[in-house]
């Protein structure tokens, strides 16, 4: 197999990983009368990093494995991108280095082929706590007790020295790049206390203008600079009342409404191009945030459904969300109330304790950030993974305020050389094969954002036709699994807490010969823990439901579709619970719960079941275990086909 290293620069630099040539889009091309896949992998112990391994065949059939089944017929959200912020800090820190070296380490970042193909940045407007200036700034400080309502000393001049040339060459390495732009804070001049640590806008619709203002000239100064803005939001995490030391703004849904109802119309004229998105904060209130409730104040747990359910609604794309309280699953919970608007994914730092050594950084940051935020974000609807600072110092900074444990996606050393990092590679794992306009189409998973030690994984078909596949170990132990599409399938082994991307160009033996039938309104019963049946037709594979002793016969679990329908395969999957498919079973349907008759039985071989019939018409079915086994009976969906 054909290697090179992706280094940062010359022999003398630390190399960013060993990422092995051809690139994804050489793979994608290669002509093969027979599928095949492409893998690379990221080990916690870093004896491998993007590294890509031997490609392995697809074959016809059902491997006994656990099995990710992925369907390309079923679609949802298109990516916008991936990546993470150009703070002031790290722009300083990327503009120190040598010549040499910096343009590699801009290359292994954005370059698509050669790098990671970063393809989404979030941009402070201003300040934030990770600024290497002597003080906090905005684009329009004024001298205390004045004001400027007419922007006459508006200026992005700060941002010409470090920030703009780094985003243009990003934006030259990666013409697809997706740009966000966030304030931390507004000038002094436009709050309650004339600070720019916390506190409130002053309630006053001049004040809000004035912003509205400030905002849109800070969106045609930076297109100007030759970096459009594609997405912005009003305020960086408005419910944290009280930064330490660094530009924050308490903004309550009251004041995020006014602003954003000032802004719509005159950015709508300005830059019709860049879209308002709102929130901009945690899954779930931080409980430090709640404690700071202005005393006689309600807190505002529901934040984003209010902006959405308000006035201001009709000039937002959508909300955004950051990782740092409560977990993914709040984005699936706002799409469904809001299924129109869309939800992107865009703040999380990787952090360490004090005593924590590199390589205990690498793995714990590798494992929670793959199975939180390269997979569980997008499964919960995200449109972009977008983590923080691009690039830190070995001390985690330079920071004026704020958080001083946070890791970057890349470490520029002491000597002047600079390390990929493990959110380098769980961001890289995406950006390097999933192209900005792909969509996530549907696959099983069986592991959980909250370690449960199985298979996850997300897939996405790419503008091209090419799919991707991000599958994580959770298991600290090796795991071997399935990944199956139409009537293929290949069978991996993958290492304790590895991350890995498969990617195979479009094929047609790669063609779902059915289609799933949905199991929305479905109820089930079952011979033991009825209660739990229910989660065998919730399309979950990291739920289930178990007979909760050894097998028997006359075990059963048993679904009512709500009507009749054609079937011609039913999937009995007992996802990553090994061992714990039914030893042998029978099939029974019913069009009216009454008559039932027996259309198919067998021997189980493995975790994945499936039973073709001819076309026959189905409202009730009745799986039964008609074997012995030490094994408890798990199902963690039944999937049904026509």
């Amino acid at each position: 197999m054909r290697r090179t290293v992706l280094a940062l620069a010359t022999a003398a630099a630390v190399a960013v990983g060993a990422t092995a040539v051809p690139t994804a889009a050489e793979a994608q091309r290669r002509p093969s009368s027979a599928p095949e896949a492409q893998v690379w992998v990221t080990t916690v112990d870093r004896s491998e990093t993007l590294q890509q391994r031997d490609p392995v065949a697809f074959r016809r059939g059902t491997s006994p494995l656990t099995t990710i089944t992925v369907d390309p017929t079923q679609t949802f959200q298109t990516m916008d991108g991936f990546g993470a912020s150009i703070t002031d800090s790290s722009a300083h820190l990327l503009s120190d280095l040598s010549p040499e070296v910096r343009e590699a380490t801009m290359r292994s970042l954005f370059d698509p082929d050669e790098g990671i193909g970063i393809s989404f940045l979030r941009q402070p407007i201003g300040s934030s706590d990770f600024t290497a200036e002597p003080q906090h700034y905005s684009y329009d400080d004024m001298p205390p007790g004045e004001t400027d309502f007419d922007l006459e000393h508006f200026s992005i001049a700060h941002d010409e020295e470090h920030i703009l040339p780094l985003l243009r060459e990003a934006k030259q390495l990666n013409p697809e790049l997706t740009v966000m732009a966030t304030p931390w804070g507004q000038p002094a001049w436009m709050k309650e206390d004339e600070t720019v640590f916390g506190g409130r806008l002053k309630d006053d619709p001049a004040i809000y203008d004035a912003y509205a203002r400030y905002l849109v000239r800070f969106v045609e100064a930076y297109a100007a600079a030759g970096v459009p803005i594609d997405l912005l939001t009003v305020q960086n995490e408005p419910q944290h009342r009280a930064p330490d030391g660094y530009p924050g703004t308490d903004m309550p849904v009251a004041q995020q409404i006014a602003v954003i109802e000032a802004l719509g119309p005159l950015l709508k004229k300005a830059s019709p191009r860049t879209k308002i998105v709102a929130y901009d904060h945690n899954w779930a209130t931080h409980p430090n945030d709640l404690e700071n409730t202005p005393p006689g104040e309600a807190p505002e747990p529901d934040y984003p459904y209010q902006v959405l359910d308000s006035r201001a609604a009709r000039w937002i794309a959508g909300t955004a969300f950051h990782c740092y309280s409560g977990d993914p699953s709040a984005m699936t919970a706002l799409h469904e109330a809001y299924p129109r608007k869309d939800i992107w994914f865009t703040e999380c730092s990787g952090s360490h304790g004090p005593d924590d050594t590199p390589e205990q950084v690498f793995r714990g940051t590798l494992t929670w950030h793959a199975r939180t935020l390269t997979i569980g974000t997008p499964r919960n609807w995200a449109k972009s993974v977008v983590n923080w600072n691009i690039a830190l110092d070995e001390d985690g900074g330079p920071h004026l305020g704020g958080c001083g444990t946070c890791t970057g996606l890349v470490t520029v050393l002491d000597d002047g050389t600079v390390r990929a990092d493990a959110e380098y590679y769980t961001i890289g794992h995406l950006s390097k094969f999933v192209e900005p306009g792909a969509r996530r189409i549907a696959s099983t998973s069986y592991g959980t954002t909250g370690w449960n030690g199985q298979i996850m994984d997300v897939a996405f078909r790419n503008p091209d036709g090419s799919t991707a596949v991000v599958v994580h170990n959770e298991n600290d132990e090796p795991r071997s699994f399935a990944i199956a599409v139409g009537d293929q399938y290949l069978e991996y082994t993958l290492p304790g807490g590895a991350l890995a991307t498969f990617t195979w160009p479009e094929h047609r033996s790669l063609r779902p010969t059915m289609r799933e039938l949905p199991t929305d309104g479905a109820t089930a019963t079952a011979s033991s823990n009825p209660g739990d049946a229910h989660l065998a037709v919730d399309g979950d594979g990291s739920t289930r439901w178990s007979s909760g002793q050894a097998q028997e016969p006359g075990q059963y679990l048993q679904v009512d579709l709500g009507r009749v329908q054609p079937i011609r395969r039913v999937a009995v999957d007992s996802g990553d619970n090994l061992g714990d498919y039914a030893r042998a079973w029978e099939v029974e349907v019913s069009t009216n719960g009454r008559h039932w008759r027996t259309v198919a039985t067998g021997t189980g071989t493995g975790q994945l079941t499936q039973v073709d019939l001819r076309t026959t018409p189905v409202r009730h079915l009745r799986i039964s275990s008609t074997g012995s086994a030490g094994n408890w009976w798990s199902i963690a969906d039944v999937r049904l086909y026509r």
